[in-house]
């Protein structure tokens, strides 16, 4: 009922309370009146604006003393001996895009699976950078893996693998197969991922130095999805090499004709999680699933 409470205060909300906590919102509710009968306070209250609950100054008054004392309680009943994947139960949660995830992460999964330990999950999310180790510190998060540039100076990380970018195209693409010089890159019709739904990244902050602007089409929400955009339009992509490796039977893979700067991908954990021999041994997974970073990609 504690851990129930934490996140409870945390949300504000019990439907989402009971999401996160995987209980019907019903139990959760029943769990909210047995804490307010323990401690004789109503410990979160409904919104006066009609959306959700706001905490009464007791709920206040513990709600960072609670979360402090349930980290430093898991912290306790975990030793070094314990870990075991064949025989643990245990879920990690990995905060990853989908082209890191195809460089590193479909690895993970397939050396965890050899295993056979039904007893260890992994679930794959997506990153929220802004708010990361705030999510790690709460325990939502076990382990980010994504641009070494992007990780915040509060947590600990690993050098995992650099790369760089090149242009793709489909087979048998109208343009040829040469490399494009600036202008030709320029003037195709370019598809690009963005989140938000920008038409704008880094490339094209690129070209502005050169006083240079690409014509950018088409935005999508993940790496994986510009494959198959490309494989039936004749639009161009500026991807990571190594994402496109997977995709080499389909694709035209061609160097910029400007020069862009590779980027390094690591993995970052909360310091609270360094010890944790579980967390240790999925970090030993991600370091044994990167590709050589001493080798560049063959395309």
């Amino acid at each position: 009922m504690l851990i129930s409470l934490d996140v409870l205060l945390e949300e504000r909300n019990v439907t989402r309370a009971a999401k996160r906590l995987n209980i019907s919102q019903p139990a959760l509710s029943t769990q909210l009146g047995r804490l307010r009968d323990i401690f004789g306070d109503s410990l979160l209250v409904p919104s006066e604006e009609g959306r959700g609950m706001v905490p009464t100054e007791r709920g206040l008054a513990i709600q960072s003393r609670l979360h402090q004392a349930l980290l430093d309680l898991q912290g306790a009943v975990v030793s070094p001996d314990d870990f075991r994947p064949h025989n643990t139960q245990r879920d990690f949660v990995v905060a990853v895009n989908d082209n890191v995830f195809t460089l590193v992460g479909l690895s993970v999964v397939q050396s965890i699976l050899a295993l056979r330990a039904p007893g260890i999950r992994l679930s794959f999310i997506a990153p929220v950078e802004a708010n990361l180790t705030y999510r790690m510190e709460r325990g939502e998060i076990d382990l980010y893996v994504g641009l070494a540039q992007q990780i915040p100076e509060a947590l600990k990380a690993r050098f995992l693998l650099r790369d760089e970018f090149w242009l793709a195209q489909r087979k048998a693409h109208p343009r040829g197969i040469s490399p494009p010089n600036i202008d030709e890159y320029c003037d195709l019709a370019h598809v690009m991922v963005s989140k938000e739904g920008k038409f704008r990244s880094s490339v094209d902050e690129a070209l502005e130095t050169m006083n240079r602007k690409r014509r950018v089409a088409l935005t999508v929400s993940g790496y994986n999805q510009i494959p198959l955009v490309l494989g039936h339009t004749d639009c161009v992509a500026t991807l990571p090499s190594r994402l496109l490796q997977r995709y080499a039977s389909s694709l035209d893979v061609l160097p910029l004709p400007f020069h862009l700067p590779a980027f390094d991908v690591a993995m970052a954990w909360h310091p609270r999680s360094h010890g944790d021999p579980g967390h240790q041994w999925l970090r030993e997974n991600f370091i044994r699933a990167a590709p050589n970073p001493c080798m560049p990609p063959s395309l």
